[in-house]
């Protein structure tokens, strides 16, 4: 049996016909950018996170950096985040010219430690970048007490989180502003480059509303200088469309975590922690082992399609050299990061591939004993 990380496919034939009306009604439209699709659409997302604006955008990594330019941030100013995530977090501070400040993570959920934070404020600090890695909120309670008290702003990286809550609260609904990225692998995923910033916040929205289109409110008359980043009206149609399936789809998810944790429980293993007042959403489900390397390959022998979320903290990507980390200056992240194993899925996934996946890897830990 082969067993793909993810299957695009089997998505879009469950719901094919939505999805090709939703393409159609754009084309026969002749209306491409800013649209009445991404406005419905901005709307619509807006009200899921609970918050008053979202504004479509070309791209997590974008709104990203959107998001920090709206909130004033400036060339040597710092923005903490965590030291194990996605390296657009990052990127998005080094358009900037601004300088990301890492702190390491809770060993047990991979998100930015709270406690680790306060050590690493200083004069150039202006905002905290609290990343909700692989669809766990992180400890927003703490991070946010930590940012009143040395009067920072507070962003979201919510790229991977769609759908997660906190105490109830969905993510996006924290910060001052937050950014999420609809790549197709993502809970809720275009059929391409997509994303989105929300904010509650009236001003931030303004900014982000110019920003993404020119710097202009009216055409060729531009009050600020802007960038091109702008959700096209066929992403948002098919986007429409499948966040009306985003919930049932998390809660298969979900479901599905739940069969791995019982087959694998008994395993030589680490299963993702789920924290207190937390619903996680699921967009991976990370296992860890200290055999992560032979497990890998013993799973690509078996037709598992398996990957690694991520491979390297983000102080040792050459990338960053000039920031002078080294080996040993993260030591959890660095553990984190040799041990982890994201294992296929996806809402569409069938009961007898988990299964098999499950039973590949109890056999690979049986032929060692």
């Amino acid at each position: 049996m082969n067993v793909s990380f993810i299957d695009f496919k089997r998505e879009y034939l469950e719901i094919k016909e939505e999805i090709d009306n939703a393409v159609n009604k754009v084309l026969e439209s002749g209306w491409f950018v800013l649209g009445k699709e991404v406005e419905a659409f901005e709307k619509e997302f807006a009200s899921y996170c609970g918050v008053n604006y979202c504004y479509g955008v070309n791209s997590g990594t974008d709104a990203l950096y959107l998001s920090l330019r709206a909130l004033g941030l400036n060339p040597k100013d710092e923005v903490i985040i965590p030291v194990n995530t996605f390296i657009a977090s990052a990127l998005a501070v080094s358009q900037l010219g601004a300088i990301p400040v890492f702190v390491d993570v809770d060993e047990k959920t991979g998100n930015i430690d709270p406690a680790k934070i306060e050590k690493k404020i200083g004069y150039a600090t202006k905002a905290i970048m609290a990343v909700h890695l692989y669809g766990q909120i992180a400890d927003m309670k703490e991070i946010l007490t930590l940012a009143k008290r040395h009067q920072l702003l507070v962003i979201e990286d919510a790229c991977q989180a769609h759908g997660a809550t906190y105490e109830g609260k969905k993510a996006g609904g924290f910060g001052d502003i937050a950014a999420f990225s609809f790549y197709p692998t993502k809970n809720l995923g275009a059929y391409g480059d997509a994303g989105a910033v929300v904010t509650k916040n009236d001003q931030l929205a303004e900014k982000i509303k110019l920003l993404r289109n020119y710097g202009q409110k009216e055409k060729y008359y531009h009050e600020i200088k802007g960038v091109n980043s702008r959700m096209d009206e066929l992403q948002a149609a098919i986007l429409r469309v499948k966040l009306r399936y985003l919930d049932a789809w998390v809660k298969k998810r979900r479901e599905i975590v739940a069969r791995y944790n019982r087959q694998l429980a008994d395993l030589p293993l680490t299963l993702p922690k789920e924290k207190e007042n937390r619903f996680h959403s699921y967009y991976l489900y990370v296992i860890r082992t200290a055999e992560r390397d032979a497990l890998m390959g013993y799973m690509k022998e078996k037709g598992i399609g398996a990957l690694i979320h991520y491979p390297a903290p983000l102080h040792l990507q050459r990338a960053y050299r000039e920031l002078k980390y080294k080996d040993g200056d993260f030591p959890l992240a660095e553990k984190f990061c040799k041990e982890i194993i994201s294992l296929p899925l996806y809402p569409q996934i069938k009961e007898e591939e988990v299964d098999y996946v499950c039973q590949s890897i109890r056999s690979f830990f049986n032929e060692k004993i």
